[in-house]
């Protein structure tokens, strides 16, 4: 201790030597000289809670020790099987390595029971559990091989992938055995194609787009299984019936309503914020012409709510790995493509159409000349045979800079309105009708 005047400095160490709190008021009273009657009744109060606190927590810990004792007495005494039990029952790693042997529910505990089912929900392995019934978003399990199916007809071949009919040899696929198969060509990755799953499963169900049943995503090759459609791509269609189709005359109507339900389709994919990227008439399938007609094919679609920015990923100098000549000049000046680029396609895919699958810029031969053109502002020359009000759409698709042209819900009502006047008039020229007609003037 050191003393300085009236003021003194103290140190002191509290430790075992303090062994309760009136020591350490006696020493404080003395080293300050005394405490005044407020700083003591602030001490007394002090104390008091201090010991009323210890009161309560020494009964507390007494109860609980009482329960503990109760609790120990009535596992030895009233219910030793169930001691038993928790004591030799395995730890929980065992269920996952191996199927649980057959018990005997009757002497089973009710946990145990409730821990079994709730790893049942979880699990998408156990060899009892449906396949159908695992977690959508599952994309690791292995749902079936090539060997699960029987390949019946080549129905297109891409850069990206093969699509075949085919049936399903062991059982079905969500009630399905022939369904629409597309394999993944050699160098194609599995996250391509999951891309490609995600992509699907987000757009969900539509009449006019492919609905997607399984996939496989972790062996290879790696596939997707689809609806089944009946007459293969919509650019062979019109090729094989060319003949037919030029001498109907309701052609022109039909094309109609077939545009009609594409742009539905694309429309669809604008409200879940999908971009196509490959829209052209080979990745249109015929279910029945020209009412069912679906948009497929979503190898290079994006996801534009995954994206930081619309420009495409893709460098300048692997533009031969994009269908070029359907492909919007935006993405040869500057490499972006958005929905407006999906809308010029959906013009080139008319004038297809129109053209019974007629490569676009048939006069083109190379890379560098079909680039060249479509910056220039040249286009495809529209055949005599195409209705003016068609022939107007595709013009609207194809301007430049893509601002102005239609939204595909401009496009939906532009078409909507075509359908609905065809289908409030007759054809004049059918002879039967003319007779008719003279026949009730007379």
């Amino acid at each position: 201790m050191q003393k300085k005047g009236r003021k003194c400095t103290v140190r002191i160490a509290l430790s075992d030597d303090f062994k309760n709190f009136d020591a350490f008021c006696f020493i404080m009273t003395h080293l300050h000289g005394g405490f005044n009657g407020v700083e003591q009744i602030i001490l007394i109060s002090l104390y008091a809670v201090t010991v009323l606190f210890m009161i309560v927590v020494g009964f507390l810990c007494l109860k609980k020790y009482r329960s503990m004792r109760k609790i120990i007495r009535e596992l030895r005494h009233g219910r030793p099987a169930v001691s038993l039990q928790v004591q030799d029952s395995p730890p929980p790693s065992t269920i996952v390595l191996a199927p649980p042997e057959p018990v005997d529910h009757t002497a089973e505990r009710p946990l145990q029971r409730q821990q079994t089912t709730n790893y049942k929900k979880s699990s998408c392995r156990l060899p009892w559990k449906p396949l159908q019934q695992c977690s959508n978003n599952d994309l690791q399990v292995p749902r079936f091989t090539k060997a699960d199916l029987s390949l019946i007809q080549l129905m297109k071949a891409g850069r990206e992938g093969v699509f075949y009919k085919a049936r399903i040899t062991r059982g079905t696929c969500k009630g399905h055995s022939m369904i629409t198969c597309k394999i993944g060509k050699e160098g194609i990755t599995s996250k391509q194609m999951e891309n490609e799953v995600s992509i699907m499963r987000k757009l969900a169900y539509h009449k006019n787009v492919m609905q997607l049943l399984d996939w496989n995503t972790t062996e290879e090759p790696y596939m997707l299984i689809m609806e089944f459609i009946s007459y293969g791509t919509l650019r062979s269609f019109v090729q094989k019936h060319r003949e037919n189709l030029s001498t109907d005359p309701e052609l022109q109507n039909q094309f109609t309503i077939a545009s009609y339900h594409i742009a539905l389709a694309m429309e669809h994919l604008r409200s879940k914020m999908i971009v196509h990227c490959d829209l052209a008439l080979r990745n249109i399938l015929v279910s029945r012409f020209p009412w069912e007609v679906k948009v497929t094919e979503f190898g290079l679609a994006r996801d534009l709510t995954r994206m930081r920015s619309r420009r495409s990923s893709r460098k300048k100098q692997h533009k031969d790995r994009v269908p070029l000549r359907w492909y919007p000049p935006e993405y040869f000046r500057n490499n972006y493509y958005s929905f407006k680029g999906d809308v010029w396609a959906f013009g080139i895919l008319l004038w297809e159409m129109q053209t019974f699958g007629t490569l676009p810029y048939p006069n083109l031969n190379s890379s560098e000349q079909v680039v060249y053109n479509i910056c220039a502002g040249n286009k495809n020359a529209v055949p005599s045979t195409c209705r003016p009000e068609i022939e107007q759409v595709m013009q609207d698709c194809w301007l430049d800079p893509y601002t102005s042209r239609p939204s595909f819900t401009d496009i939906v009502r532009i078409l909507e309105n075509i359908v609905e006047s065809d289908g409030d008039y007759v054809d004049v020229s059918n002879q039967r009708v003319m007779n008719a007609e003279g026949t009730e003037q007379k």
